[in-house]
């Protein structure tokens, strides 16, 4: 089927297809050379006056779809108010979300905000991103949504394959990333979208009724070099390479 590409406001690459009445099965497989190092920590990065942030930024100071920031700045500053602006506010912020939430695919929904996380306390990783997001912009630090692989490199293994969303925080001068469901530092993450939250970033955007059977995600560590013929091969060996199956019931 023919595939349209294009860039949207936020620098993702998006694709767009016309699904035809029937199945269909989508998946990609690549590889992605990784330092192998953890993400980066700098506990001294400071936090900006709002009049010296970049113009850029402010867009992620303000409230979103599921990031209600204006609904929360009196409880933000409550909890935060006396800890050090800069990394160390990011960092306790993350710290609370980590520590105050329960995590289950089973508490998630789509239509879930960072309002009613933190009211009902529970979340997947996407939940837990929004509100710490929702939390920092509350405070005056730019935060932005973050989604992609992290596979389980350097760590037990957590079961089966999943995207993972985190944040960034934007402190002196760049973007920093954050996790507040994990808490720690992680090798291999992958980074495929950012936006403003989930809104701005759904892995598929239907207009069209379909029912999704099959889904499988797979973000594996490869140790050792290896040659482009010897990539391509292992590629072509996976018995399992459709990830997503989709039986369109119409077509828009």
């Amino acid at each position: 089927m023919p595939l349209e590409e294009y860039v949207d406001p936020f620098g993702n690459r998006r694709t767009r297809i016309v699904a035809p009445i029937g199945r269909l099965k989508l998946w990609s497989d690549c590889f992605v050379e990784d330092e192998g190092a953890p993400d980066p920590f700098d506990w001294s990065a400071r936090q900006h006056e709002v009049a010296e942030l970049p113009f850029e930024t402010l867009t992620y100071l303000t409230a979103s779809r599921y990031c209600e920031a204006d609904e929360l700045i009196e409880q933000a500053w409550a909890l935060f108010g006396e800890t050090p602006p800069g990394w160390a506010r990011v960092q306790a912020i993350c710290n609370w979300v980590h520590n105050h939430l329960t995590f289950g695919y089973h508490f998630g929904r789509p239509t879930k905000t960072a309002v009613d996380t933190l009211r009902e306390r529970t979340g997947v990783c996407r939940d837990f991103a929004h509100l710490a997001i929702a939390l920092c912009r509350a405070m005056n630090i730019p935060a932005r949504y973050a989604s992609g692989y992290l596979g389980d490199i350097g760590v037990p293994p957590s079961g089966a394959g999943d995207f993972c969303a985190w944040f960034e925080a934007y402190l002196e001068n760049r973007w920093h990333t954050f996790d507040a469901r994990y808490n720690t530092p992680r090798i291999g993450r992958v980074l495929m979208v950012r936006g403003r939250d989930a809104a701005d970033v759904a892995m598929i955007t239907s207009f069209g009724s379909y029912d999704l059977e099959f889904f499988r995600v797979w973000a594996d560590e490869v140790a050792g070099p290896a040659s482009d013929d010897a990539l391509l091969d292992f590629l072509q060996a996976r018995p399992d390479a459709p990830a997503l199956t989709l039986a369109p019931t119409a077509s828009r």
